[in-house]
């Protein structure tokens, strides 16, 4: 509960704490018989048969197609370069074999699967905390999907079992007070919004990871669950109670885990996105549900998580070591889901929910930027893939995302060995007869047919999993509709198919140097994602891509020095390197997304009769943003508001006692500044960001502020004086 309200100030920005232990867990040790013993572990047949299905399947359709392979590759002897290129290609054929497997699955389980939407349960025993990490976003868009999931759980008549809070990392000055005057309009707004909270940490460490765990270690203990939410997410209030009810359901769930799909977005690449989340993913999604079973994962957002189980098993060890490979643990979710899980607790996931969604980048540079730091995560798991008690679909999980970066690089030692193989066999003269006997010579070639049948092959396992969310869609009425009718769906398949194609080798360049670029030391940051619409400047894109645009330019030319066979075989990958500029300014352009959108392509169910909390967020949000108060001086508004001061300084923790002569240069900068301001003006223009973060954390430091006159005309007469 809140604590009490003192006079003239408003209700703690907290409810009272309650803490829980949240231990660090060791990679190198781990008690088995401390599990959690969960009786649905044992074995079920169907979660059997479709982890046959998926990797036997997958196996032996790598099996036949190395075998192929080496078919091609054989005639007239297997040299180094062909061994080399017989490798590559097994690996990359093996990834698309899994994936092609689970496509299968998945296509059949939703076959016989239609979804069916429980009742809601007419009432709850536990109490559950949805979280919302914040990082430096747009107040007035984070709060208004708060307020509209808020409202909605409480139309299910069960909203006293849920308090909600805005758990904020946020570093810079302005956005922080944005984010305090945006939380007590909130709760000045609903009728009982001393459920929603909010709380901004001094430092945040360990990123997200560690503004989670400092949540449950304070105030877990009064929360049986918690809904972890991203700072896009976007949920129904029936998928969250329905979430909270399954949980209670099944005692032995440490997380469940929806499917959300991409809504809001209108420039070129979001909307290829949204669209094939909305039309693809539900095969994906199925697929991962069946093979995983309850041995499932974590994507980090829209899951609930029982968060005492949390507690005691997801204490993230620092590695040892710098990174990119060592410190603290990027990618959080998989080794979460994987530790909770080694405890005997079950994860897995309902594809079925529903109304569960996010959004995605809106261009090509902002996702390469994204993946850049999903690189680092996920290639950080290397380290974590050996860890004692592990569960094999976990260490599955790891292997997954680990090689869905290292394919990259892998597709682009193939592609460099093919052309090498092509120069070759055109340009450097062979030794037919060699020093050894011979009655023939050995000539440098390769089955042409069956080469021409192994790529049909392997184009086919790798569009399959597309073409069967395309057949479901297209069975499924209300998909076919909401995608605009069997012909603007079949249209909108074949235009994401071209573009997917057409941007997969600039993907392929842009996480081919993030690996180098991890692999030879270089860590990331973490900056805050851009969620608007707004386009990148040309230049920054030409600059971004110009080498891109070489490389494809020289790959043309020396195709076409070589053989033409070889162009017309590379035309998509050369297609799109050349083009890398125009697709990657395209790509981030609101105009041409709406374009598509008025002529009905790219469109999905969410898009044509868009979700009422969809609706209802995006409305509040232009309606706060409108106000006016994602922005502002953050000095200016606590010196000018005495009220919103005197609350502000209720937010903050309790200062730690200071050590007489110890002092943070940032604070002693701010504290001279603020000395020798002679007006609020001076101040503001004086102090950088880290000073004002530390003087709005420092009761003192406001104090000054506060005694700082707006104008030269307010002060005193004989200040005046002494400043001439």
């Amino acid at each position: 509960m809140p604590a009490p309200q003192r006079a003239g100030i408003p209700a703690a920005n907290m409810p009272t704490e309650a803490p829980l232990d949240m231990p660090v867990q060791s990679l190198a040790h781990f008690n088995r018989r401390t599990r959690h013993k969960d009786p649905q572990a044992r074995f079920a047949l169907a979660t059997w048969l479709a982890r046959f299905s998926v990797f036997g399947g997958g196996l032996a359709l790598t099996i036949y197609g190395a075998h192929e392979m080496y078919k091609v590759v054989e005639v007239g002897g297997v040299t180094l370069l062909k061994w080399a290129l017989l490798v590559l290609f097994v690996g990359n054929f093996s990834w698309i074999s899994i994936a092609f497997t689970a496509g299968v699955v998945g296509f059949l389980w939703l076959l016989f699967h239609r979804r069916r939407q429980p009742a809601l349960p007419e009432m709850l025993g536990a109490r559950t905390a949805v979280v919302m990490p914040i990082y430096n976003e747009a107040p007035s868009r984070v709060f208004a999907a708060v307020q509209a999931m808020f409202e909605d759980v409480e139309r299910s008549g069960l909203g006293s079992n849920f308090d909600w809070f805005f758990l904020s990392d946020t570093t810079n000055p302005d956005i922080w007070i944005a984010e305090e005057r945006a939380f007590l309009a909130l709760r000045a707004r609903l009728p009982d919004g001393t459920r929603i909270f909010y709380r901004h940490r001094p430092k945040n460490t360990s990123r997200k990871s560690g503004n989670i765990a400092d949540f449950v270690m304070h105030w877990g203990a009064a929360y049986e669950h918690m809904v972890v939410l991203d700072a896009d997410s976007l949920m129904t209030g029936r998928s969250i109670v329905m979430l909270a009810a399954a949980m209670e359901a099944d005692p032995d769930s440490g997380i469940i885990q929806t499917l959300p799909l991409i809504i809001n977005r209108n420039t070129l690449f979001a909307r290829v996105q949204q669209f094939a989340a909305r039309v693809y993913g539900p095969v994906i999604g199925a697929g991962l549900a069946c093979w995983m079973g309850r041995d499932g994962n974590y994507w980090g957002h829209n899951a609930i998580i029982r968060t005492k189980a949390f507690a005691d098993t997801c204490g993230l060890p620092t590695l040892s070591g710098k990174p990119p490979f060592g410190g603290h643990i990027l990618s959080h979710d998989f080794v979460e889901a994987a530790l909770i899980h080694r405890a005997g607790w079950a994860v897995y996931m309902l594809p079925l929910l529903g109304g569960s969604y996010e959004e995605s980048p809106p261009s090509l540079i902002d996702v390469s930027t994204r993946d850049r730091r999903w690189a680092q995560g996920n290639l950080q798991h290397i380290r974590v893939v050996p860890a004692k008690g592990l569960h094999l679909a976990s260490r599955q999980h790891f292997m997954t995302g680990i090689f869905g970066y290292l394919a990259s690089p892998l597709w682009m030692a193939q592609l460099i060995v093919g052309i090498v193989l092509v120069f070759q066999a055109s340009y450097i003269r062979p030794e037919y007869f060699t020093a050894d006997f011979a009655l023939f010579p050995t000539w440098p070639r390769f089955d042409a047919k069956r080469s021409l049948d192994l790529f049909t092959l392997t184009m086919s396992i790798l569009l399959a999993p597309k073409l069967f969310g395309y057949f479901i869609a297209l069975i499924d009425g209300e998909v076919r509709r909401g995608c605009g009718g069997a012909i603007r769906l079949t249209l909108s398949t074949l235009l994401e198919i071209i573009l997917s194609a057409l941007l997969a080798p600039i993907m392929m360049l842009i996480q081919t140097g993030h690996v180098l670029n991890i692999l030879f030391g270089f860590d990331t940051g973490w900056d805050p994602q851009r969620r608007d619409d707004g386009s990148i400047p040309f230049k920054a894109i030409a600059r971004r891509h110009r080498s891109h645009v070489a490389l494809g330019v020289l790959s043309l030319i020396a195709g076409l020095l070589i053989s033409p066979s070889l162009v017309a075989w590379m035309s998509p990958t050369i297609a799109g390197l050349v083009l890398a500029i125009f697709l990657s300014w395209a790509s981030g352009q609101r105009s041409i997304g709406l374009a598509l959108r008025r002529v009905g392509l790219l469109t999905t169910p969410e898009e044509t009769a868009p979700p009422t909390i969809a609706s209802r967020s995006n409305g509040l949000a232009e309606a706060l943003a409108a106000e006016g108060r994602d922005e502002g001086d953050a000095l200016k508004i606590v010196h000018s508001d005495a009220q919103f001061r005197a609350t502000h300084e209720t937010f903050l923790p309790a200062a730690p006692r200071r050590r007489k002569g110890e002092m943070t240069p940032e604070r002693a900068m701010a504290e001279a500044k603020l000395n020798d301001a002679e007006t609020i003006e001076d101040a503001s223009a004086w102090l950088n960001g880290r000073e004002r973060m530390v003087l709005l954390h420092d009761r003192a430091l406001i104090d000054l502020l506060a005694r700082l006159p707006a104008t030269q005309e307010q002060m005193p007469r004989e200040e005046i004086a002494a400043a001439e």
